[in-house]
């Protein structure tokens, strides 16, 4: 499985990298939403593990913006916010889902699976 990990917090991306890794999965981090983009344009992933607060391009606009690029990518949203709002937008651009962070890895991993297993991947 080939993810994208974006989120502005590099000690969370070091971490989710380091975790994710142990477990087979092949991981590509960006720290914000144009470097997000970047990425996706540059080679295929499987699904993107997206945090929602970031500086600049916040994780709604990466996600829509992402959706033009690759609309059968599976995006999971994270946020340290439980935000009704923000998780109602995020499903409505495309998002397969919302979680809150602290997000527990094996939580995430099944999440991963699910949103790779409905995209046909």
């Amino acid at each position: 499985m080939r993810v994208l990990i974006v989120d502005d917090e590099t000690e969370f991306l070091s971490l989710i990298e380091k975790r994710l890794s142990r477990r087979k999965i092949e991981v590509t981090t960006a720290d914000n939403g144009q470097t997000a983009l970047e990425e996706v344009q540059r080679k295929p992933f499987d699904a993107v593990v997206m945090d929602v607060r970031m500086p600049g391009m916040d994780g709604l606009e990466t996600l829509r913006r992402m959706k033009a690029l690759a609309p059968g990518l599976p995006v999971i949203l994270l946020t340290g916010h439980a935000s009704l709002g923000v998780a109602v937008n995020g499903m409505e651009l495309g998002a397969f889902d919302y979680m809150l962070k602290p997000v527990a890895i094996n939580e995430l991993i099944l999440k991963l699976e699910d949103a790779t297993r409905s995209a046909g991947a």
